[in-house]
């Protein structure tokens, strides 16, 4: 089988000279044979669209300015604004001018925005509108900073990015594909931000993998959408570079909200979609409650069509469902899709199962901030449903100190892999193990074909009397598809001191739109949380049953792809419950 990266051979040498082309030299192959395809759109209010031509020429113009502004080879940028062709254009700008992208969540308060900034020496700054201006007057280090521009709307206190010029034309500055790309700072559930620092070769190697052989099918002709949060490195290699490293139209979505998300994937024909488990899960629910609202005769026609579907994909890799499902596919915008993309999070089997028989082709993968992020993907055509995929051809994975059952921690080395934080030799030792491989903190266990099966973070083990372990990513994974939870958390709790032993907590917060109208914390919600857990209590062995509830009557702290901070969840709350 041909490798994706085999094709570098024709450009290597007349486009770039390393092992990997830069960032920048990977949109100039694209530029190379596809300049009047359309590389950025939006529809806000209307449609905009840029060839590759027409980015090519901004980024000439932006980053012949942030070099005419004293920007030089190395220089940190932040860029901080919400998804937009601007935002593309600046992360992409800044890496032409040879620095170095440091891409923040547009939702950071201004103090951390601020802390970051300084932390790594920005440079400049690229900020929506109302980012630059909540910025205080007061602030020395944005007055020291070389130059700053606004993203989306119009800045107080500096340029649009659309209207800057410079005084005279630049040539790109070329850059090694082992030079520093980007800082990626950490959102986790910890909540301690780390700046991973990727090179181009770990972020280029990454987008190669993903699209090799049986992975993720992806041609010029294809439309991927940038929903989730361009900041975080999901998004911005399996969107935003994979489109363009194929020469395809990119998307931008206007956030998580699904009115406008369905406008833009019917506006924009959408072919490639990528979510997170939560947004699968609602459409998924939103679909089902539409198609019982017809009735149980049409409610069993449709199930009994989607297992008749399952069975033909599986076995004949024939997909009728395309066809028989167009009406309720059209409803959620993904008429037009050939796949879906999950990541950033466990999907359940069962959810990913049902869009199976739907019609859809799923891809679910898993990665890591410090892995570029992806480091495994499963393929369309041989997909193990409990599994997150098969491990990359290019990475080394290897489970560290397996126990009987063959779990212990995911241990990686490959091309796509960081070379530490940045200013935080600490946290890089620790990183790694003595022989080199990047130490993940999730607990899996692979198969003969190279399948990885994850169980959950090592740090939210469980131990219980007996010595059992229990992953709560796995018991919360079961919650998925009840509409009565907007977020659970399973965690231990001390249950007998003297033992030390671990007890399993669920930390609840009910869904608002499901108990409409009635109190979270009244005797009718606890009842049918309390019904809801008994119920998945029976479905558990033993020593994995939920034995204390604690509801609470705010949502838990979330990072912008929506996993829960569990350092942030308090040990205590207004309504507790003891089963």
């Amino acid at each position: 089988m041909k490798h994706s990266w085999e094709e570098l051979d024709e450009y290597r040498g007349a486009l770039f000279a390393g092992q990997w082309p830069t960032i920048p030299e990977m949109f100039e192959i694209a530029l190379s044979k596809f300049p009047e395809r359309n590389c950025f759109t939006t529809f806000e209010p209307d449609r905009n669209t840029l060839s590759y031509r027409q980015v090519h020429e901004h980024l000439l113009r932006i980053s012949g300015y942030l070099i005419e502004s004293g920007l030089n080879p190395g220089d940190r940028v932040i860029i901080n604004g919400k998804n937009s062709p601007q935002w593309g254009l600046a992360y992409l700008s800044v890496l032409f001018a040879g620095g170095v992208v440091v891409p923040l969540d547009n939702q950071m308060p201004a103090e951390r925005v601020t802390t970051l900034s300084c932390f790594c020496e920005a440079s400049f700054f690229f900020g929506d509108a109302d980012v630059v201006d909540r910025i205080p007057e007061e602030e020395s280090w944005f007055g020291m900073l070389k130059g700053a521009c606004s993203l989306k709307g119009v800045a107080k206190r500096c340029p649009s990015i659309m209207d800057v010029r410079p005084e005279t034309a630049h040539e790109p500055v070329r850059r090694s594909c082992d030079d520093l790309a980007a800082i990626l700072f950490t959102s986790g559930t910890t909540g301690n931000e780390k700046g991973a620092m990727l090179t181009h070769a770990n972020i280029v190697s990454d987008v190669y993998q993903a699209c090799d052989g049986i992975f993720l099918k992806v041609t010029h002709e294809d439309v991927l959408y940038a929903l989730l949060p361009l900041h975080h490195s999901y998004c911005c290699t399996a969107v935003f570079l994979e489109a363009i490293k194929h020469g395809a139209e990119c998307v931008f979505g206007q956030g998580i909200i699904v009115s406008k998300m369905l406008n833009d994937m019917k506006k924009g024909q959408v072919t490639i979609f990528m979510a997170i488990p939560l947004l699968y899960n609602k459409l998924l629910a939103g679909l089902m409650k539409k198609v019982k609202e017809r009735g149980r005769l049409a409610y069993a026609l449709i199930r009994s069509l989607m297992w008749v579907n399952g069975i033909l994909k599986r076995t004949f890799r024939i997909n009728p469902g395309r066809k028989w499902f167009k009406a309720l596919l059209s409803g959620l915008g993904m008429d037009h899709n050939r796949i879906c993309i999950c990541g950033a999070g466990p999907l359940s089997p069962k959810v990913f199962h049902q869009y199976q028989q739907l019609g859809l082709d799923f891809i679910q993968g898993y990665g890591l901030t410090e892995t570029s992020p992806i480091l495994t993907l499963n393929p369309i055509s041989k997909f193990k449903i409990k599994s997150v995929g098969m491990c990359f051809p290019l990475v080394d994975m290897k489970i560290g100190e397996p126990d009987l059952f063959g779990v212990g921690e995911v241990l990686v080395k490959g091309p796509n892999i960081c070379k530490g934080y940045y200013k935080d030799e600490a946290n890089t030792n620790a990183l790694f193990t003595d022989d080199g491989y990047l130490r993940t903190g999730d607990l899996g266990s692979m198969d003969k074909e190279n399948y990885l099966y994850l169980k959950g973070r090592a740090k939210n083990l469980i131990v219980t009397e007996g010595g059992k372990n229990v992953y709560p990513e796995e018991i919360e994974d079961m919650f998925q598809l009840y509409p009565q939870f907007e977020q659970i958390l399973i965690r231990g709790y001390l249950e007998k001191k003297d033992l030390k032993a671990e007890g399993i907590e669920a930390v609840v917060y009910p869904s608002e739109e499901y108990f409409k109208g009635k109190p979270l914390d009244g005797l009718e919600v606890r009842k049918e949380i309390e019904q809801v857990i008994h119920d998945v209590n029976q479905k558990l062995v033993a020593y994995k049953k939920i034995t204390k509830i604690t509801i609470l009557d705010k949502p838990m702290a979330m990072t912008s792809t929506r996993k829960i901070q569990r350092n942030k969840v308090l040990r205590t709350a207004q309504s507790l419950l003891h089963i």
